[in-house]
């Protein structure tokens, strides 16, 4: 009888292209059945065969049940991932369990699918071992391509190779392999040359699993003349319509940057699928066509397709909500994913709390990062990162170390470094910037060009610019990147010069500059106020195509405006064609950082009627041109359009309107402001402690101060500088002197210059010049212009005059191109009689071409500003003002009034120097203030220069008999006059 022989599952013949030949034998030899048949009565052999062969088949499926279960068996396993026990079960030899060939490739294949899926490259080699010492399978064509799969997926393509070199035979699926594989792996130059191989050395063709994978090694490489090429042989071979191949063209196009071509794709695709829509949305976001992106992604719900968004198309979408900040659609994408039950999913639920950090909104992201149960490395660094971007050190450095400790497997990796330096900007975390440097090169990571380079970056904001160079010593390969990070080191701190070197030494090793290294070199040449350098590189920018990039635009505004040439800046501003809101915010701000108030307000203006609406830092340029100004109408709709636009609640804004306020004589209605902060910072109470201070309320700044540190606030700087101000103007000399020796022996603040230059004036003032001198000559460094003018200026009201004239040599050897140096030199020999020197001085002005600036006081009434220069005949109504100069002139007169020619410090005749002080710019804006104001509301007058003795005087006076309140602020400090007193008490 011929013996049965069972056919194998359709699933092995399936995977194997061999054809399997299967033969009935007869048995020719004497055997014992064969024996015992002829002893055996007919009837008896016919029943005996039946009965033989019923057991032969009950005994067949039995076995095929064992082997069925068998390999189900090992599937569980591999799909649980217990891979070890799947090889054991495997490996075993058992009478009760026994593969045929087919189950048995069957088996193996599926091991090393898991093996790769799971990246379990040991398991994965030992079932290689199997089939490569098997005689049976070392040349199954299916398990050979499964092994070269097996080692890319597990990240070694060196061994796909390895197993594809000593193939003897291949077809187009091993080929397809090896080429996935070196793609797969990043190797895109290893894998345009095995296709090259492959369609220049074989007869085979490429079909659509080849085409797509070296599509994508073109757009690893960026390579698009490549892509365009494999794009031709796909229409050539009519590949073009299969919807992979089109996929991954899509997906070219948009990372060489053409979205059109992509597009194009995939307007032409004859069908679509889900990964089509997901590739085109990413092309979209990934070129900055973010409303493009929305739009496709909405196309794809609603749209004819309507296809259901995957987590893939969810990954993609968040990110551009995140890099438009816009949360609404963030939101209503989150609200999807809840609704398609996606929202648990590891890469979701990463994507959306890196999403809401972007946004601002770091406690819905702390949510969402407490509830995920799978966190893995991503979902630590985005949390980590959102908290550094908020520049939260605390958080971002205890999520560091609560990672840590939290699972002993998960360790920080270079993005969780690249997301902590960020935070790194202040000397107090150079300590922990060390740290993390020291785990980075425990780690490897100093490798990693954009660690190296980030590296570079903190230390230099961390003001350790010799670490800085040290990292960048020790880099193997110094890009154009590398240099940039340490060449904006010094162009934003403390060497711009040594900035200017490095872009020598850089191009001397062969690299050129881009846009970011000129404008880093842009920024060196702003801080150093040097124009020639920066005309040059201006110059440069122009040759190379440069100057239309808007980071260059902007750069070049704040060159000008650094060096004093805010209409050059005025006229590139002109000629730009896309003006962005930074450059509206630069020439703003430019303006009234060189006292050009009027201009910025125009600016200002000029931006609202374009459309363009103004945010933070447009509303602080022009609450400082109010400030300079003193036009408290327009500060006062400044505020109001802040509290319409919610901008209010930024504190820089609030701060700017309290400091607005202040300069412009109404502290209380700084105080209400200040009061009505939800979070008040050290920068707000710096303000209103110095707004205090110029209004001469020491007390009351005293008191803000002490406050403050109640509350835990540690005081700066500039805090310091606020309440030596107020002492000094207040007179609270004792008060002063304690608070400045507080600063370094309490609060550790090393005393700066300006620190010293208000000590110098608290005790000049109060006339203690003798101590004022001995703090200048036990100063740390050498004293600069501006505490040799404090000092001259009090030698000057307390008529030091041989201290004076050796002070006033020291201030004209360091500024003698300042005008207003000489003027306070002539000014000291005028109060003391010299008017030979006077005149001496004056010539010596007059020989060096400068000009004393003219006395000049303004006004503004019905939201409009009105200037008084002294001698103008063109002044507005000028007949009746100085009518009504005259009646004034008569009534304080009659209780008590004399001029105090002393303050004409000019050689003329006494009837001559009360005419001179009948035309100061204070009293003619102080008789326009009271002919064009209402009665009763008070009169507010602001100077250029320092209020003189008379006018003083006389406003004490005026302010009785007209019983009105008289607000003059001069370049120093506020007076309030009321009732015939002054604020000041007459120190000033």
């Amino acid at each position: 009888m011929a013996a049965v022989v069972p056919a194998p599952p359709l699933s092995w013949r399936i995977h194997h292209s061999r054809t399997t030949v299967f033969c009935r034998t007869t048995h020719k030899s004497k055997s014992k059945y064969s024996t015992h048949s002829i002893f055996t009565p007919r009837a008896s052999l016919s029943i005996s065969a039946q009965t033989r062969q019923t057991k032969s088949l009950t005994f067949a499926d039995s076995s095929k049940n064992r082997q069925s279960s068998a390999l189900q068996e090992i599937k569980k396993l591999c799909e649980s991932g217990n891979l070890e026990e799947a090889l054991g079960f495997l490996q075993r030899e058992s009478d009760d369990v026994v593969l045929d060939p087919a189950q048995r490739s069957e088996a193996m294949g599926v091991l090393l699918q898991a093996c790769g899926q799971r990246k379990h490259i040991e398991v994965g080699r030992r079932v290689h071992e199997m089939v490569s010492a098997s005689t049976q399978f070392c040349n199954d064509f299916v398990l050979n391509t499964r092994i070269i799969t097996m080692y890319s997926m597990c990240g070694s393509p060196s061994d796909s190779r390895l197993v594809f070199d000593q193939l003897q035979r291949k077809n187009l699926f091993q080929w397809n392999a090896i080429v996935s594989a070196y793609t797969r792996n990043e190797l895109f130059e290893d894998a345009i040359s095995m296709f090259y191989k492959l369609i220049s050395e074989t007869e085979h063709k490429p079909d659509n699993f080849t085409l797509p994978c070296v599509i994508k090694a073109s757009a690893g490489l960026l390579d698009l003349g490549l892509g365009q090429i494999i794009h031709g042989i796909a229409m050539k071979m009519g590949l073009v319509s299969d919807v992979f191949v089109g996929n991954a063209l899509i997906a070219m196009y948009g990372k060489c940057g053409l979205v059109e071509e992509a597009v194009k794709v995939f307007e032409d695709m004859p069908e679509r699928n889900l990964v089509s829509w997901n590739s085109i949305i990413f092309g979209f976001s990934d070129n900055g066509f973010s409303q493009e992106s929305f739009h496709a992604f909405r196309e794809m719900l609603v749209g004819k397709e309507s296809f259901v968004p995957d987590v893939a198309t969810l990954v993609t979408v968040l990110p551009v909500c995140a890099g438009e900040e816009d949360i609404e659609k963030g939101m209503a994408v989150h609200g999807l994913a809840v609704k398609l039950g996606l929202s648990e999913e590891l890469m979701v639920n990463n994507s959306l709390a890196d999403m809401y950090s972007k946004c601002g909104f770091l406690s819905e992201a702390q949510l969402l990062f407490n509830r995920n149960d799978k966190k893995n490395i991503v979902s630590w660094n985005s949390m980590i990162g959102g908290y550094s971007r908020g520049e939260d050190v605390n958080r971002t450095f205890n999520l560091v170390q609560k990672m840590q400790t939290e699972d002993s497997k998960m360790k920080a990796d270079d993005f969780t470094i690249l997301n902590v330096l960020p935070v790194c900007l202040e000397k107090s975390e150079l300590r922990c910037l060390k740290e993390l440097h020291g785990y980075s090169l425990r780690h490897g990571f100093q490798y990693n060009e954009l660690v190296a380079n980030a590296f570079i970056a903190a230390y230099a904001r961390c003001g350790a610019l010799c670490s800085s160079e040290r990292v960048f010593d020790l880099m193997d390969t110094k890009t154009v990147s590398s240099w940039n990070a340490l060449l904006c080191g010094y162009a934003q701190n403390s060497d711009p010069r040594k900035a200017l070197d490095l872009f020598l030494q850089m191009t001397d090793s062969g690299l050129g500059p881009d846009w970011f290294t000129i404008g880093s070199l842009l920024l060196a040449c702003s801080r150093m106020k040097s124009l020639h350098y920066g005309e040059e590189i201006h110059g440069f920018a122009v040759r190379n195509g440069l100057e239309v990039d808007p980071f260059i635009g902007v750069s070049l505004l704040s060159l000008y405006i650094c060096c004093g040439k805010p209409f050059a800046a005025q006229v590139l501003f002109d000629g730009m064609e896309h003006r962005s809101l930074v450059s509206w915010n630069a020439m703003i701000a430019g303006y009234s950082q060189n006292g050009l108030p009027d201009e910025a307000i125009n600016i200002f203006r000029q931006m609202l009627l374009n459309g363009i609406q103004p945010y933070e830092i447009a509303i602080m340029s022009v609450c400082g041109a109010c400030s300079q100004l003193s036009a408290l109408r327009l500060g006062k709709e400044l505020h109001c359009f802040s509290l319409k636009a919610r901008l209010i609640e930024d504190i820089f804004v609030s701060s700017s309107i309290i400091d607005m306020y202040a300069k412009g004589g109404c502290i209380e209605h700084s105080q209400r402001v200040f009061d009505r902060l939800r979070e008040k910072d050290v920068a707000a109470w710096n303000v209103i402690i110095a707004g205090y201070g110029i209004h001469g309320r020491g007390k009351e700044a005293i008191e803000l101060f002490e406050n403050m540190q109640r509350l835990g606030l540690k005081p700066d700087d500039f805090t310091f500088i606020g309440i030596l101000m107020a002492c000094s103007h207040a007179g609270l000399v004792e008060d002063g002197l304690e608070y400045f020796n507080q600063m370094l022996n309490l609060h550790n603040i090393e005393p700066k210059l300006e620190h010293y230059t208000c000590v110098v004036d608290m005790l000049g003032r109060a006339g203690r010049i003798d101590d004022a001198l001995r703090l200048v000559e036990e100063l740390p460094g050498d004293p600069d212009a501006r505490i040799w003018s404090s000092l001259l200026s009090s030698c000057r009201i307390h008529g030091n005059l041989d201290l004076g004239k050796k002070v006033a040599n020291k201030l004209l050897e360091l500024e003698p191109e300042k005008p207003e140096n000489y003027v306070l030199v002539s000014n000291l020999f005028a109060g003391s009689g010299k008017w030979d020197d006077v005149r001496m001085v004056r010539g010596r002005m007059k020989d060096i071409g400068l000009q004393k600036d003219a006395g000049c006081s303004w006004i503004e009434v019905g939201g409009k500003v009105y200037d008084f220069l002294i001698g103008d005949e063109m002044l507005p109504e000028l007949k009746e003002v100085r009518e009504t100069w005259r009646s004034l002139e008569v009534k304080i007169s009659s209780i008590g009034y004399t001029p105090d020619t002393s303050s004409v410090l000019h050689d003329l005749e006494e009837e001559d120097k009360i005419g001179i002080l009948r035309g100061h710019s204070e009293k003619l804006a102080i008789s326009f203030g009271l002919l064009k104001t209402a009665k009763g509301s008070p009169v507010r007058v602001y100077k250029n220069l320092r209020i003189c003795g008379d006018c003083h005087n006389a406003a004490k006076f005026i302010s009785k008999v007209v019983d009105r309140d008289i607000v003059v602020r001069d370049n120093k400090r506020f007076h309030h006059f009321r009732d015939g007193a002054c604020s000041c008490g007459d120190y000033w």
